[in-house]
């Protein structure tokens, strides 16, 4: 009997000894935990549609953003601006966080307080916005459904981005007609044209259509050169990487069940690269 005794009290001394780094190890992972599901980002809230930021020309006052107000050469209506404001911000990380809008990836880029705003074009329906730390361990998303009935459906949509906040890359739009949208030419006679052009930081410029013509569209991108907090440069050393990865995606039917979309990643090396990246007929 003394032997079982003797054996049960060992047995919750081990047991005791072994529960004092377990309970220590479920408090660190549910501190783990909480961190984890911590917002990594404070954002501008949306109600039936993500707040019209009023957005128009380049002369115009806008909201402050990184690295300064955005310039937005687009001309079409309903443009918006996703802003916010990282809770962290790690100078430190090799790449900064990821901004997913509606599935399109581009990089976050930030001032050094973590404030970010960017430019973007929401279709009707449902739409969403995922911000992805760094080292992709931390995810926060926001989705919300646009009923401003009225918008326009774009059937075609072009976006692109670019993973270098010093440079400034252009998309071209040739349509089945000969019609040619760009920086200079924003809006074209049949209605289409670029909701948003932003030079800032890695875009985007969206290109959208309600009625895309029947032919051959064209989709060229031009790496036009760099811009720092003097203006815009043509030095060849001017941008932070060597090759820039730019980001080209065409979405067919946005926000219906017939959604379609393809991706084309174009690696671009210097100052006039001019790249056909896609030619696509419908």
């Amino acid at each position: 009997m003394n032997c079982i005794l003797h054996s049960s009290r060992v047995a919750m001394f081990v047991l005791s000894a072994l529960l004092v780094p377990l309970a220590a190890s479920a408090q660190e992972a549910q501190e783990a935990h909480q961190a984890q599901q911590a917002p990594l980002a404070d954002l501008t809230g949306a109600f039936n549609g993500w707040r019209h930021s009023g957005l128009t020309n380049e002369g115009e006052r806008f909201v402050a953003a990184y690295p300064r107000p955005p310039v937005d050469r687009g001309s079409q209506r309903f443009r918006t601006l996703i802003e916010g404001q990282l809770k962290h911000v790690d100078k430190h990380a090799r790449k900064p966080p990821t901004l997913v809008v509606n599935g399109n990836p581009t990089p976050l880029y930030t001032d050094d307080d973590g404030r970010f705003a960017r430019p973007w074009a929401f279709g009707a329906g449902s739409n969403s916005i995922e911000i992805v730390s760094a080292d992709g361990s931390k995810h926060q998303r926001m989705q919300f459904y646009e009923a401003d009935t009225s918008k326009p459906q774009a059937k075609l949509r072009a976006i692109v981005t670019w993973d270098d906040p010093h440079a400034q890359v252009d998309l071209h739009v040739i349509t089945p007609d000969g019609l040619h949208a760009f920086f200079a030419n924003p809006t074209l006679e049949d209605g289409s044209g670029f909701d948003v052009d932003s030079v800032d930081g890695a875009g985007p410029g969206i290109f959208s259509s309600a009625a895309p013509e029947h032919g051959t569209w064209l989709f060229f991108l031009n790496y036009w050169g760099n811009f720092d907090s003097t203006g815009y440069n043509f030095d060849s050393a001017a941008h932070d990487r060597d090759v820039i990865t730019a980001r080209l995606t065409l979405v067919f039917n946005e926000n219906t069940p017939d959604e379609r979309r393809e991706t084309m990643v174009v690696p671009l090396r210097k100052i006039g690269d001019l790249q056909l990246v896609k030619s696509e007929r419908l």
